[in-house]
């Protein structure tokens, strides 16, 4: 069934949505492709708005309006996880260097991948995996890069591995 165009007293056949609302993205009316130009050429966002709104709309939209935080904010998700990372609480990783000849022998596919995924050689220390796991972070953090989302990908790639090389060292304590 062919949706007919919303403009009165048009017949055409529509084919693109126009919002009805400019902050409601949900409720549309279809226009065929001559009416919708007619109504992008009129259509303006900022109507209504001072020219401080508009300043402060364009301000928050280069941050998709999220607020954001600083690297070393107590509440970043990042820093979170990199201090319950490194915290050893518990002491599970304190003689982990007598197991590093025995976790070598026995890595799976899995294992080694999270080696790579650091790109660590197999035979690292717990040590050498927190430090570089904390080079990495920082390096790859959304905030130092922009909100890349390669980055971002990679820093989550980067995460799972740490905390799948973390499972390896505690199990073989």
């Amino acid at each position: 069934m062919e949706n007919i165009c919303d403009w009165k007293n048009c017949k055409n056949v529509a084919f693109y949505k126009a919002p009805i609302e400019k902050d409601n993205s949900k409720e549309y009316r279809l226009l065929c492709s001559m009416h919708i130009k007619e109504f992008n050429k009129s259509w303006d966002y900022f109507d209504g708005m001072s020219e401080h709104d508009i300043e402060c709309f364009i301000k928050s939209d280069q941050t998709w309006h999220r607020s954001t935080q600083k690297f070393d904010s107590p509440d970043n998700f990042f820093n979170i996880l990199w201090n319950n990372a490194i915290n050893d609480n518990f002491n599970l990783f304190e003689n982990v260097n007598k197991n590093n000849q025995e976790i070598k022998k026995n890595l799976s596919i899995k294992d080694k991948d999270a080696f790579k995924a650091m790109d660590l050689k197999v035979d690292s220390g717990w040590t050498i995996i927190q430090k570089k796991f904390k080079t990495l972070v920082k390096m790859y953090h959304p905030d130092m890069n922009a909100g890349n989302k390669e980055f971002e990908n990679k820093l989550k790639s980067i995460t799972l591995a740490y905390s799948h090389l973390k499972l390896i060292f505690k199990n073989k304590k």
